[in-house]
């Protein structure tokens, strides 16, 4: 759950939720600036790798749909607990990845792809030296200490399982003649890095997880900050994007990515006023709220 404190009430968004917002904003990546749509970098466009890279996105946070059904609640509000107060057991957190990272079988590059991405999360903690190239934008500013406490022991075996993995899926992609090119380094590495993108963006826009460029962040697309190595043309034309909010919900990207400007998006939450009353009977009280739809505008600068 992605739970964020902004003028006195709770925002509550959840993973699912978060996740399909990821997945419109890498339907809509693309557009004649020179940025490549998915499925078409490294090579000539490929309608089904674009499906899978776009289902990758969108199902990048799978292994989080129990969870949400019945979710750990906090003792202090009686709301359930969020991203980063589960992350603070490290068992938990990877367990949440080993779930989702079964549940396509048939998806061996959508797998590989969201493999990559819970190896990046864990191994700017765990490694000694990452690839900078793939700092998510939740770590844009520092330290991922706060979402990632405690020793390296079991993020460096984590690592290791998901290398074993991801090998078994490149593996079964190899086999299939019109799979196999997607592996490619131009083609995969994209791809890899629009999955954080895409996800850390998201993330701006339903929590206060993404730090703000200066000041204190408040989240919920309140924030400027940087997207980072973003893939332009191909994996070796990469650029920063600056994001600005100008008010009333419109958020400037530039350059700008989309396929359409303005890109009107939507996110349903839940907003408790506090203070609140903690609910007695969670589940019961989670399905009588009335949705409060989230809305923006991204737009090109000028």
């Amino acid at each position: 759950m992605l739970k964020t404190l902004l003028d006195d009430r709770i925002w509550l968004v959840t993973q699912p939720d978060h996740g399909r917002l990821a997945g419109q904003l890498a339907a809509h990546w693309g557009n004649r600036d020179g940025f490549a749509p998915l499925g078409s970098f490294g090579g000539p466009a490929d309608a089904q790798l674009r499906r899978e890279a776009v289902f990758a996105i969108a199902q990048h946070d799978n292994g989080w749909w129990e969870w949400e059904a019945t979710p750990d609640l906090s003792p202090d509000d009686g709301l359930p607990l969020s991203l980063g107060e589960v992350l603070r057991d490290q068992v938990a957190g990877m367990e949440r990845w080993r779930v989702g990272l079964r549940r396509f079988p048939r998806s061996p590059y959508a797998n590989l792809l969201i493999s990559r991405h819970a190896h990046w999360l864990y191994a700017i903690r765990a490694l000694p030296d990452p690839d900078p190239a793939f700092a998510h934008p939740l770590f844009w500013k520092g330290s991922p200490e706060q979402l990632y406490p405690g020793t390296n022991e079991a993020p460096l075996r984590f690592l290791a399982e998901l290398e074993e993995m991801a090998a078994g899926w490149r593996r079964e992609l190899a086999q299939n003649p019109a799979m196999a090119g997607w592996v490619e380094p131009a083609r995969f590495l994209p791809h890899e890095r629009l999955l954080q993108l895409c996800d850390g963006l998201s993330l701006a826009l339903c929590s206060s997880l993404i730090p703000a460029a200066s000041g204190t962040t408040r989240g919920m697309g309140n924030d400027a900050f940087e997207l980072r190595d973003v893939p332009r043309a191909g994996w070796e034309d990469r650029v920063t994007i600056t994001v600005t909010p100008l008010g009333d919900g419109r958020i400037e990207l530039d350059p700008y990515p989309f396929d359409c400007d303005p890109l009107p998006l939507l996110v349903p939450a839940v907003a408790v006023t506090v203070p609140f009353e903690p609910p007695t009977a969670f589940a019961s009280w989670w399905q009588s709220q009335p949705i409060a739809p989230l809305t923006w505008e991204l737009v090109g600068r000028g």
